[in-house]
């Protein structure tokens, strides 16, 4: 990271982690020590300054921001610790929108059954402000799992849920 004077402030250093398929990961650390900075780099949200970042041996840090969208758009999903749900669209259609774009068949009964999965299958066409920090959480949980993406990014997925309810995501985030 570029700081005001013009000098650099090295975020990560000497990192290496090697995930097989089928492997479940949690990265954890104090506040400040770069998870998120991690997670954003290995979904191909940004790009190191050196070193690589490999999804399935293809080194996607070497690839501009269209084929890494690409490679986002077929094999990756995230949830984001602040949601990144869209306000003009109800608890469905946030859901909906990524299957739509992968071009999912039956995208609407599959996000409906996601939604119900999280506990939301009352609150389908509520609008993001109509539903608590939780809520929120839950349908961008339902979102992330909907998509059935091979690769599956959560920043601190449970952060906003009660004990019980992070226990049943944290479930079913190891599940998957």
């Amino acid at each position: 990271m570029s700081l005001s004077d013009g000098s650099r402030l090295p975020l990560l250093q000497q990192v290496s982690l090697d995930v097989k398929k089928g492997e479940s990961v949690a990265i954890i650390g104090a506040s400040g020590s770069g998870k998120t900075t991690l997670i954003t780099l290995m979904a191909t949200l940004d790009v190191p300054t050196q070193g690589s970042i490999k999804i399935a041996g293809q080194d996607v840090s070497a690839l501009d921001e269209e084929a890494r969208a690409a490679v986002r758009g077929r094999s990756i999903a995230f949830v984001f610790q602040n949601f990144q749900l869209l306000d003009g669209l109800t608890a469905l259609e946030n859901v909906l929108l990524p299957l739509e774009v992968r071009g999912v068949t039956g995208a609407p009964q599959v996000a409906a059954e996601y939604l119900q999965a999280v506990g939301l299958g009352e609150r389908q066409q509520h609008y993001p402000a109509q539903l608590s920090g939780g809520e929120q959480q839950r349908v961008a949980l339902a979102r992330a799992f909907a998509c059935r993406a091979p690769l599956l990014f959560a920043d601190e997925p449970t952060g906003n849920l009660d004990a019980t309810t992070g226990a049943n995501i944290a479930e079913r985030l190891f599940a998957l």
